[in-house]
């Protein structure tokens, strides 16, 4: 079975110097990549800035016999965005692969949160996968690229305490399915992965006995695999983790239509057909979606 490489790609990877990102950024850099490794260094929170984690990262890969530079900006403001492209074009001259992996948390009830600790969250994961795509959306355009966003279960699925978090994960199913249908023209492949690993963002969330069995190197793999040239698939996303992938998607069922005007009585008279899920439909793009509800009223 031949090894999947990456001999002369550029991957651009935020967030890496600890965790899913430092995992991403080692083996893609193993396996032929050259890596430009974004950190800003802060803690778990934001909070705080440092060059050291992306540094230590680049010099492992280096020890490694690997190429990579580090970059310190911060992804949730234009000047850092700009900053993390332009490493990766002065450095190696092109962009390849981008893995926007870059994140914070400010766990809080909804009743408690505050506007900093929702503006905050929103900004680095999805306002910041924004800014670093849309600099280096031009160079993947031309390189028919490779985008890589980081969701969450929490997004999916929704969880006590992390409205912003939660709000901010699924905002990029949006965004990677919306970029995989605008980037099609020009070969780009958007998805994005659903991650469960036990890191420092989830340490606290997550039994200390699951640590090993949900390392950061059984999610790394998928990572990798959506990143490379040969992968057709765009617009997905997948759960990962502990060993175990899965497609997660959206779909709608057989619902209930009736033509010649809709009362808040048909409503409740038909709720039971209105929340049955099968058979259901998966739809690939809002048009499909669309004409499947023309031809319903037909």
């Amino acid at each position: 079975m031949s090894e999947l490489r990456y001999d002369g790609k550029v991957a651009i990877i935020t967030g890496a110097g600890h965790g899913l990102g430092r995992q991403h950024a080692l083996e893609l850099a193993s396996r032929g990549a050259k890596v430009v490794v974004n950190d800003l260094g802060g803690d778990l929170h934001g909070e705080g800035a440092s060059t050291s984690p992306a540094q230590e990262v680049v010099a492992e890969i280096v020890k490694n016999g690997g190429e990579a530079v580090a970059n310190g900006g911060n992804v949730a403001t234009e000047e850092g965005a700009a900053s993390i492209v332009q490493t990766a074009i002065d450095t190696f001259g092109r962009i390849d692969i981008l893995i926007n992996n870059a994140g914070i948390l400010r766990d809080k009830s909804f009743k408690n949160i505050g506007t900093a600790e929702w503006d905050a969250v929103i900004a680095v994961h999805l306002r910041g996968a924004f800014l670093v795509t849309k600099a280096a959306w031009p160079h993947l355009v031309e390189s028919a690229g490779r985008v890589v966003n980081t969701s969450s279960p929490a997004g999916l699925f929704g969880n006590f305490g992390q409205a912003n978090y939660s709000t901010a994960k699924m905002g990029l199913v949006g965004f990677t399915r919306t970029l995989a249908a605008e980037g099609k023209k020009a070969g780009v492949k958007v998805n994005a992965i659903a991650p469960v690993a036990y890191t420092r963002m989830t340490a606290d969330l997550f039994p200390a006995e699951f640590a090993e069995k949900l390392g950061v190197e059984q999610v790394t793999p998928l990572v990798v695999f959506l990143a490379h040239e040969s992968v057709p698939d765009s617009g997905q996303v997948y759960t990962v983790g502990g060993g175990h992938i899965a497609k997660i998607f959206v779909a709608e069922g057989p619902g209930f239509t009736k033509k010649d005007g809709l009362s808040v009585e048909d409503i409740r008279d038909n709720w039971d057909q209105i929340s049955a899920q099968d058979p259901f439909a998966i739809y690939a793009n809002i048009g499909e979606q669309t004409t499947a509800t023309f031809q319903a009223l037909a």
